[in-house]
């Protein structure tokens, strides 16, 4: 015999388990729920940006340019880095002199049109550097723009320019949130970062990364769980830029603030 509480105990029971699908009593492999019609893992390319590691040194500015056929002394880059300073008095300086291609050799924070505002140490708060690039995004707006399909995004996620199609017209460039676009000084056409894509897709790793001397950089395959980048997205606190826009980026931030643009 059991008792009035027992009963009801075991009713309860008895009905969360009915009403529970049979796929709850499976144990999946989570690598199955990562994998391709072949059973392989499928590739999404992501980048993570560890911000308490980036001194600011330039080193992936100027590979950069050098690997991608962005002159050295144009004023536009594929990645850059911005340095945040935040005063006590909640004030939000960032600057990015030249992309940070020659790192930030002054502590004076570069205001633009030649203007400079020094800052005293016991005013500041805190103080770090952000790396930007393409973000890749899920749901990429310069690639809903383009009149001609010379934007386009890749089966593993990459969106890729391709320079034989583009006209110039500069609509992905005035759609991008992020200001990541601009046209190339020499071939006149949209141009951004593609992840280093002549690399990555021969197993390199792109050259701001392979550059960095600190691991700021990384690149994973969010499909792979056992991708160490994959890992590290999936169960820290990262942060995107620019949430609210929808894009969903594929770039992930450790230690970004919301005074971060």
């Amino acid at each position: 015999m059991i008792n009035r509480r027992e009963f009801l105990k075991n009713t309860v029971k008895g009905i969360a388990c009915a009403a529970l699908p049979l796929a709850a009593f499976e144990i999946i492999d989570p690598k199955k729920l990562f994998a391709d019609k072949s059973g392989k893992p499928g590739v999404r390319w992501v980048f993570l940006i560890d911000t308490y590691k980036c001194v600011g040194c330039g080193f992936c500015v100027k590979a950069c340019k050098n690997e991608n056929e962005i002159p050295y002394d144009a004023n536009v880059t594929r990645t850059w880095v911005e340095r945040y300073v935040v005063t006590k008095d909640g004030q939000v300086f960032a600057d990015s002199p030249k992309g940070a291609r020659d790192g930030f050799a002054t502590p004076k924070i570069d205001m633009g049109l030649g203007k400079y505002q020094e800052i005293k140490n016991e005013d500041i708060k805190k103080a770090y550097f952000v790396p930007k690039l393409c973000n890749q995004c899920e749901n990429p707006p310069c690639v809903q723009v383009c009149p001609v399909g010379a934007t386009y995004q890749a089966p593993d996620g990459v969106v890729l320019v391709d320079r034989k199609w583009c006209i110039g017209c500069g609509y992905c460039i005035m759609a991008c949130p992020y200001g990541v676009r601009f046209f190339h000084p020499v071939y006149k056409t949209a141009e951004k970062c593609n992840f280093c894509y002549h690399r990555i897709t021969k197993g390199m790793k792109p050259a701001c990364v392979q550059a960095c001397p600190f691991g700021a950089r990384l690149i994973g395959n969010i499909k792979d769980p056992d991708d160490p980048v994959a890992k590290i997205i999936m169960t820290e606190r990262v942060g995107i830029l620019k949430e609210e826009y929808g894009t969903k980026p594929q770039v992930f931030y450790l230690g970004i603030d919301k005074e971060v643009r």
